[in-house]
Parts: structure tokens; C-alpha cells; sequence
């Protein structure tokens, strides 16, 4: 190969090149503005959504494992032996953005009989409470979700039958700021 040829060929390379940089550079500004958008929920900034967990059982009862899961991904997932739930009045579950729409938060909560007094047969007494909540995070607003351990029926009501979970949902405007990301009034279900 001549020289001529060869200046020839270096000049097509490097004009190949160039273009090549060109195209990273901007399918890197197109990366960089796509992962801007989804960070922000969205084109307008997105929803917000803190949910915590409250348990109002009686002690009767002693929760031995909570799950919690918003959209079909585990948010929370702790047991007894990690000693977490039965000292916490108010666990936080998930605080953080969420794109504008349905959401729907699953919550499994297993229950151990204590037992006292004339209700020794329920010491060792195994539970399970699944239920789950749909919500709709609004565009630009805070969705404040409580799920709340109780036990319904009142007195006469038998003990394994009062175990069950309801949800208090609060929508406020604004999405303020994100107190340290972790990663929305319905009856019991």
C-alpha cells in the first residue's frame, strides 16, 4: 500500500471514529435525560409514598414475622428472631418516589398465641393475616399509607377469629422532601 492510499484510509478512520463519538455522546445525553425522568417519576416530578406499619394487636397475640410488599417487590420482611417488631410502635415500611397510578401493597402478618389466664390454649396458637390495599398516587401529591394490625369483633368474639389488618390512606399535596429513601380509609380485608 502506497502512502497516498494509506493517508487516504487513516483519514476515513479517523472520520469513522469521530462520528462514532459523536453517536456515544449523544446516546449518553439521551441516557443521562431518560434517568433524570424515571429518578423524577416522571415528567412532572412524580408521586410520593410513605407507608409505615402500626401494630395495634393486643398481647394476647405477639407478631413472629411481617412482610410488606408494594407493587409485587419486598419492601419490609422481617421475623421475631431479628427482634424488630414487637419493640417498634410505628415501623417504617418504604418512603420514597413512585411513578403517578395504581399501586397495590400485600401484607403478610403471622401471629403467635401468648396465652394468660383462662386463654392458656392460645399460647403456641399459630395465625396468619394476608391482605392487600390498592392505592392511586396522584401527580405531584403525597400518598401517607398506615397499615394497622387490630383485632376486630369486639369481646365476644372468638380470639383466633379477631386478627386483622386495615389501612388509613392520606393524600397531601405536594411531594416535600424524602427523609432518607428506603429503596397511600379502607375497611379490614
Amino acid at each position: 500500500m502506497d502512502g497516498q492510499t494509506y493517508a487516504i484510509r487513516l483519514r476515513d478512520l479517523e472520520q469513522r471514529i469521530d462520528e462514532l463519538k459523536e453517536q456515544i455522546r449523544r446516546s449518553h445525553t439521551r441516557l443521562s435525560l431518560l434517568s433524570d425522568t424515571i429518578l423524577a417519576g416522571g415528567s412532572g416530578g412524580g408521586s410520593r409514598a410513605i407507608i409505615k406499619f402500626s401494630n395495634e394487636i393486643s398481647t394476647a397475640w405477639r407478631i413472629s414475622k411481617l412482610l410488606v410488599v408494594l407493587d409485587g417487590s419486598v419492601q419490609y420482611s422481617k421475623t421475631e428472631q431479628q427482634g424488630v417488631i414487637a419493640d417498634a410502635g410505628e415501623v417504617p415500611v418504604f418512603t420514597g418516589t413512585i411513578p403517578p397510578g395504581a399501586h397495590t401493597v400485600q401484607v403478610l402478618v403471622n401471629l403467635t398465641g401468648t396465652g394468660f389466664g383462662v386463654f392458656s390454649y392460645l399460647n403456641g396458637y399459630k395465625f396468619e393475616i394476608r391482605s392487600d390495599h390498592s392505592f392511586t398516587a396522584i401527580e405531584g401529591k403525597t400518598t401517607n399509607l398506615q397499615v394497622i394490625s387490630f383485632e376486630k369483633g369486639g369481646a365476644t368474639a372468638r380470639f383466633e377469629e379477631r386478627p386483622a389488618v386495615r389501612y388509613a390512606e392520606k393524600v397531601t399535596q405536594g411531594l416535600g422532601e424524602l427523609p432518607g429513601a428506603t429503596t397511600a380509609p379502607s375497611g379490614a380485608r
